[in-house]
């Protein structure tokens, strides 16, 4: 899932940007690591107060696979609902 989609499935006015503000702050229990840029790429190393590389550590531990530029392969690993919203 990427930032975009989050922010069309909760129907409100905010950007992909506000979407990763807003989960910069989520409990452990939120798989807030499931949501990639829309390329398929880490992000949350640009957050100065968290570990650098957790994202991609806690993906490859659930079997996500990156390939040599360092992003997913979205093709195969973006969740696509069965009904749009």
């Amino acid at each position: 899932m990427n930032y975009g989609q989050v922010a069309a499935l909760i129907d409100r006015p905010l950007s992909a940007r506000s979407v990763g503000w807003a989960m910069h702050d989520c409990p452990d229990d939120v798989p807030w690591h499931r949501v990639v840029s829309v390329r398929g790429g880490c992000l949350t190393d640009r957050v100065m107060t968290k570990a650098s590389g957790r994202q991609r550590k806690r993906l490859e531990g659930e079997g996500v696979r990156f390939e040599a530029n360092g992003r997913v392969d979205m093709s195969r690993y973006q969740w696509q609902p069965d009904e749009e919203p």
